[in-house]
């Protein structure tokens, strides 16, 4: 209670930044032009009719391999600070990128052994 008047400045952040986003909604909104026509409104883009209920499901493969993909792109994003900031590093960091990226290679030799990242 006594140290209420230290927040006020978050307060204060969050009541602009609310008021701001509204604005900027509702200036959008008044402001956007909106021309719809027929090929606009269709399903798609490119104005073909949907072949298939667009509610199929998905083979669980397919996600398998998004998840693997986005798990090893993002897992390599690490390697390019690391391999600029080496010469700074003592031998610990060497080490622990080592661990980590044999840990990697692990896993993405196991995904590759049962078959995850197979179609047929």
């Amino acid at each position: 209670m006594f140290y209420l008047h230290e927040y006020y400045s978050i307060l204060i952040f969050l009541v602009i930044s609310v008021l701001l986003a509204f604005i900027i909604f509702g200036a959008s909104y008044l402001l956007a032009l909106s021309n719809s026509d027929s090929e606009k409104l269709s399903s798609y883009e490119c104005g073909f009719d949907p072949y298939e209920d667009a509610r199929n499901a998905f083979d669980v493969r397919f996600y398998l391999v998004a998840i693997l993909f986005l798990l090893f792109d993002i897992e390599t994003v690490f390697v390019f600070p690391w391999a600029i900031s080496l010469s700074q590093m003592p031998s610990i960091g060497y080490w622990s990128m080592m661990d980590f990226l044999f840990e990697l290679v692990v896993g993405f030799i196991y995904a590759w052994k049962i078959g995850s990242l197979e179609w047929s």
